[in-house]
């Protein structure tokens, strides 16, 4: 065995030059932009001491509001997963009138400022807005028979954690419909139609034929809808009615502690978001590859 070839190999061989600058380039800004500002995050956690990062994690009103953030968020994405993907189906296979002027509306809340987003989301979904003072008479509660259990709508959107939802949803929607959209455009008709010829219905070419094809994408956009309404401030304090232990979402939490000057606590609950994040997209990340190899994609 020649020297050649016990060599360990860390990079493919390349025809191009410059692996070296680049890959420094690239260290050098990743860690400006992201490492050093995490860093610096965990390090000012840390100073708080073992008993302060505990009273702070531990505190109930954290809890709520860790607990609204994350679980807002993940019901939007479902949410988003389901719409963006029959909008962006629609607007791909369908030519109609208004086709392009809906298509260029599914990026108003990439361009439109959140702040302004949240008031509008308000004003239209408050009770006595256009679609609050229609859903006020849908108002329902049921109840389980032989428990204390019960569930229901009171009628009211705006100033309540489904406000929250609503806002998410918003927001969210353009990273689901333009990661699928070009998937669909690739996605050639006949494939459709080959196996509308062997015999498979409506339904079982879509769940067996389109949707195998798309479903990488669709994850994809799920999770960065997902990480995008995590962090979401400005389009949901507007709405939210940011009520403690009801309505608070965790990003308010850490301007309120900024603005009592409790730096580190508001480190501490930064700290807190950003480790579930990563676990929680880490892991669709993982789901996501595993579907990549599941159906041929790379």
């Amino acid at each position: 065995m020649t020297a050649a070839t016990t060599t360990f190999r860390w990079r493919e061989p390349s025809i191009l030059p410059g692996f070296g600058l680049a890959l420094g380039i690239t260290v050098t800004a990743l860690s400006l932009i992201v490492l050093i500002p995490l860093a610096a995050l965990f390090l000012k956690a840390a100073s708080a001491g073992p008993a302060d990062i505990w009273a702070v994690a531990s505190s109930p009103r954290t809890l709520a509001a860790l607990k609204l953030s994350f679980t807002a968020a993940l019901f939007a994405a479902l949410v988003n997963a389901v719409f963006g993907l029959i909008l962006a189906w629609v607007l791909v296979r369908y030519d109609f009138p208004g086709r392009r002027l809906i298509d260029a509306a599914v990026d108003l809340p990439f361009a439109l400022p959140t702040a302004v987003a949240g008031i509008s989301l308000a004003a239209i979904y408050a009770p006595n807005g256009w679609v609050g003072s229609l859903l006020a008479p849908l108002a329902f509660k049921i109840s389980i028979p032989f428990t204390d259990l019960s569930f229901g709508f009171d009628g009211k959107v705006a100033y309540t954690p489904l406000g929250v939802m609503v806002a998410l949803i918003f927001i969210g929607l353009p990273f689901v419909v333009r990661t699928v959209q070009p998937v669909l455009e690739e996605l050639q008709s006949d494939v459709e139609e080959a196996a509308a010829l062997l015999g498979a219905s409506r339904s079982r070419t879509i769940f067996r034929v389109v949707l195998p094809q798309v479903l990488p994408a669709l994850m994809t956009g799920s999770i960065l809808a997902f990480a995008r309404a995590v962090g979401e401030y400005g389009s949901v304090i507007f709405i939210a009615g940011n009520v403690p232990m009801v309505s608070e979402i965790a990003p308010l939490l850490i301007v309120i502690r900024l603005e009592q000057f409790d730096y580190a606590g508001a480190a501490v609950v930064a700290t807190m978001m950003l480790l579930i994040s990563f676990t929680l997209i880490l892991a669709g990340n993982l789901i996501q590859a595993r579907a990549r190899r599941r159906f041929g994609d790379v």
